[in-house]
């Protein structure tokens, strides 16, 4: 099967990997210019080398213009597969092959649309995440669905060791794909868009720590935070500080809402709804990293107590 490949530097190696391994003829890589802007080297594994490794012509894009579509055009693709291209496809690319174009999209649609899936299953509470690969329309994740592979999410899963695990989904979950399409026995059903959820594309705002949260849900806010991506955070003194580790009390805890206490080997912080009445679990922090980049036991760094915020 001929196929055209669109993906970003990093996320997108695993899928043109997949399709190399599989043997399918990639006969064109699409990506973006290692020096754009979205470009984010978290895991160092660029599609452009890859493909050139295998003699696939590259071509870099930051948008689908004219150009990019006729040159998809001339290599006269089967399918178009695509993971992580970040910007809108026009219905003349998409629709181009015989086969259509199949996104990849690591979540179980139609939960989770839109950006950072994994990050947001774990801070949000889900049991589980996934992979879907689906047939890409108009809408943002909203195409009928071919294939979908879930896994359960554990209570100390970090978010880094799900978006590796999920990676380990898709030479699967391809090559079902791809083996339907040949063989003419691809199944699609339509998402039900009654249970889509949506979820924005992650700032720095979205890792400050709300302390109106149970700690439940700030101890798994943290797991999802885990390097390389941006860490949780918090201020301490007019300092800020990430919180790398943290979990649960066994005790509970009233007060205000950030207070911290030097209880059960670090530092408790009071949290959640109607705090003052006692009735919550505290967030017990046992590692933190701050500003200068030293990292310290909670039990240590916060033995003078003292107040989290919002701020400085």
């Amino acid at each position: 099967m001929r196929v055209v490949f669109f993906g970003f530097q990093t996320w997108g190696y695993k899928t043109l990997q997949a399709l190399i391994d599989l043997e399918h003829e990639v006969v064109l890589a699409v990506t973006h210019p290692a020096s754009s802007e979205s470009y984010k080297a978290i895991w160092s594994a660029p599609v452009d080398q890859l493909a050139r490794d295998h003699g696939i012509p590259v071509h870099f894009a930051e948008h689908v213009d004219a150009e990019i579509i006729d040159l998809v055009s001339h290599f006269e693709p089967d399918v178009i597969v695509v993971n992580s291209w970040y910007h809108r496809m026009p219905a003349e690319l998409y629709d181009l092959p015989p086969h259509g174009t199949l996104n990849f999209h690591d979540s179980l649609l139609p939960k989770l649309t839109g950006f950072s899936p994994v990050l947001w299953a774990l801070i949000s509470g889900e049991s589980e995440f996934g992979l879907t690969v689906h047939r890409m329309d108009d809408g943002l994740d909203t195409g009928d669905i071919l294939v979908q592979r879930s896994l359960p999410i554990g209570p100390t899963d970090t978010g880094t060791e799900l978006v590796m695990r999920g990676m380990d989904l898709i030479p699967g979950a391809l090559d079902e794909a791809l083996t339907a399409l040949e063989s003419g026995t691809a199944v699609f059903r339509p998402q039900n868009k009654a249970e889509r959820t949506y979820f924005h594309k992650r700032s720095e705002r979205d890792s400050l720590i709300d302390w109106s949260w149970p700690a439940a849900d700030l101890e798994r806010f943290v797991r999802a935070l885990s390097d390389p991506y941006p860490r949780a955070f918090t201020y301490y003194r007019g300092e800020r500080i990430e919180v790398l580790e943290a979990r649960v009390s066994s005790a509970r805890y009233g007060g205000t809402p950030g207070r911290v206490m030097v209880q059960e080997e670090g530092g408790v912080v009071a949290c959640g709804p109607d705090v003052r009445r006692g009735g919550n679990r505290g967030l017990l922090i046992t590692r933190v990293r701050s500003s200068d980049g030293v990292e310290c036991s909670g039990e240590k760094y916060f033995r003078r107590g003292g107040y989290l915020d919002s701020h400085p």
